[in-house]
């Protein structure tokens, strides 16, 4: 977990945690805080393991601490966090020293977490597009609909939310 611990500790990742945590002081929805990329890290991991993937449990809890990254540029610019987090992910890893293949894999993940296909990334097998369906399945377990107060006012249509606990 030798990434995953360097991350946790490089300036600039602790500063966009910081910022997102300003723009959601007030949020009655979910965070996007360390709890929720935890959360995220561990259902993706289990999820690797009960399926026998077999992806590097650094890879997987890097990609989860980054994949909603972004937050802070979508809320004060407006542009998708997947493509900001993409960008701010690069910076992040290049500076902890990740491998190019470590880079590239989560840069994809963080890109398609919300389910899109950019540029045909779901379409090839390998680290990538199984890093990519994990982080995105494990986004959507780790929310606790289930019991949640917001919910009512949750924007989430009743078949998206997650109603049932899994992990």
């Amino acid at each position: 977990m030798e990434l995953t611990n360097r991350i946790l500790v490089n300036k600039g990742y602790r500063e966009r945690l910081r910022v997102i945590e300003e723009y959601e002081a007030d949020r009655i929805f979910c965070r996007h805080d360390m709890e929720h990329f935890l959360d995220v890290a561990r259902i993706a991991y289990a999820l690797d393991l009960e399926r026998g993937y077999g992806l590097s449990k650094d890879l997987i809890y890097a990609a989860a601490l980054l994949h909603d990254i972004g937050r802070a540029e979508e809320y004060r610019t407006g542009q998708s966090h997947d493509e900001a987090g993409a960008d701010i992910a690069e910076v992040v890893l290049v500076e902890c020293d990740a491998t190019a293949e470590y880079i590239r894999v989560i840069k994809e993940a963080i890109q398609t977490h919300r389910g899109q296909d950019i540029g045909g990334l779901f379409a090839k097998d390998g680290k990538g597009d199984i890093l990519s369906r994990l982080i995105k399945e494990a986004d959507k377990l780790s929310r606790p609909c289930f019991s949640c107060q917001a919910s009512p006012e949750c924007k989430w249509p009743e078949e998206k939310k997650n109603n049932k606990l899994y992990y």
